[in-house]
């Protein structure tokens, strides 16, 4: 299908065919992941948004946002999967369990003293590459930080005050993770990469199962409330194939949410690979363009898709106005509904929802979908305003209405 911009694909399945395992992103995994961060002294579990008269206007059952701009101070999920995985990083240089490193033991002298100096290595179009800063600040190590082209200044600056070498190249998001790998190698370098390769799949993975502490707080925050759909932006797919593999893994394949998964639509390389079908993985090619920055990557993660070709239900790409419509709906609720800072990448899930059901041009996917008046959805705010000007352009300008 296709309407101003958007395409869409359905995952059809062969009955009997065996299913990738979730096994490593199940809640007892999480629970173990979620231990860890909660011995962070910035750790507060972050809000899940019920937002009852918006979904009463669009005619549905109940509308849930996770709102992870309150994240650790630095207003988005993505530390969540660095500072995870850096901390199996030293656990396992250590010969010891990531159980017996806490944040005030992993943070301390005696530590940094059997360690020695290190550096991280990652690229990052600046949520992830704020999360690695920040860690490897927290443990007096060395970071190098990659920003692809078009990176907003601010975001470019956020990780300088963090203490890392940041530096912003002219170079594709996808080229940046090449050149992070190359300078890694060259230098004895760490990477800290949240996108898989062959022989490389060991960190990415570890940063996948940091992210199941965002799944499993708003588990919990539903209180027994199932929802009956979930909406995930992707950009390589790491993010949402942790937290399909969660969904999947908590309610079982025959009873979990039908899950979308939403990507720009200049930056679709999921869609892409789902809609060929062909066992192989399809890039997105040229500048690809989009206010999403968060989301703009050209090359699937290979563990992301894992999960993904097995438990994921729709691919859908998405103009930039529809994220930006879902940026606005956010800062300005309906009255008695709590208003919401969600950044370009973030507010992508919630602003597919909102299209569906008021753009007319989109009733057979909405249809397709599975979306009613009972539907009760879940969305993943994940980040806040990381480029504020950008922000302003777009909330209070009405930059990128629809067509």
């Amino acid at each position: 299908m296709g309407h101003t911009g958007y395409k869409a694909v359905h995952m059809e399945r062969k009955p009997g065919r065996a299913l990738s395992s979730t096994e490593r992103f199940s809640p007892a995994c999480a629970e173990r992941v979620l231990s860890f961060h909660r011995s962070f002294p910035e750790y507060r579990e972050t809000p899940l948004r019920s937002l009852p008269h918006l979904a009463e206007a669009l005619g549905t059952g109940a509308i849930y946002v996770k709102d992870e701009s309150f994240r650790f101070g630095l207003n988005a999920f993505k530390v969540l999967g660095g500072s995870y995985a850096i901390g199996r990083c030293l656990a396992q240089k250590l010969g010891t369990g990531l159980e017996d490193l806490p944040y005030e033991v992993l943070t301390g002298r005696k530590v940094r003293e059997a360690l020695g100096p290190l550096t991280f290595v990652t690229a990052t179009d600046g949520n992830h590459g704020r999360g690695v800063a920040r860690t490897a600040s927290r443990l007096g190590q060395d970071c190098v930080v990659y920003l692809p082209k078009g990176t907003a200044r601010e975001r470019l600056d956020s990780i300088r005050s963090l203490g890392a070498r940041a530096y912003l190249t002219d170079l594709t998001y996808d080229d940046a993770v090449r050149k992070a790998r190359e300078d890694g190698d060259r230098y004895g370098w760490i990477q800290i990469q949240d996108t898989s390769w062959e022989g490389y799949e060991e960190i990415p993975g570890w940063i996948m199962e940091g992210y199941t502490t965002m799944a499993d707080e708003a588990a919990g925050q539903l209180q027994g409330q199932r929802p009956t759909h979930i909406f995930l932006q992707a950009g390589v797919g790491a993010m949402a194939g942790s937290l399909t593999a969660y969904f999947s893994s908590l309610y079982g394949e025959e009873d979990r949410p039908v899950i979308t998964i939403v990507e720009p639509d200049k930056a679709d390389c999921l869609y892409r690979t789902a809609l060929a079908d062909d066992g192989r993985l399809h890039c997105a090619e040229g500048d690809m363009t989009t206010i999403m920055a968060g989301l703009c990557c050209g090359e699937p993660c290979p563990l992301g898709w894992e999960i993904l070709k097995d438990h994921a239900d729709h691919f859908v790409s998405i103009p930039d106005y529809a994220a930006a419509q879902g940026m606005r709906i956010l800062a300005c609720p309906l009255p008695g509904d709590p208003g919401i800072i969600s950044g370009e990448s973030g507010a992508a899930g919630l602003g597919l929802v909102t299209e569906l059901f008021r753009n007319p041009g989109l009733s057979d996917l909405k249809d397709r979908i599975g979306l009613n008046e009972a539907s009760r959805i879940l969305c993943f705010s994940t980040e806040g305003a990381t480029d504020r000007e950008g922000y302003r352009r777009i909330v209070w300008d009405g930059f990128l209405s629809r067509p």
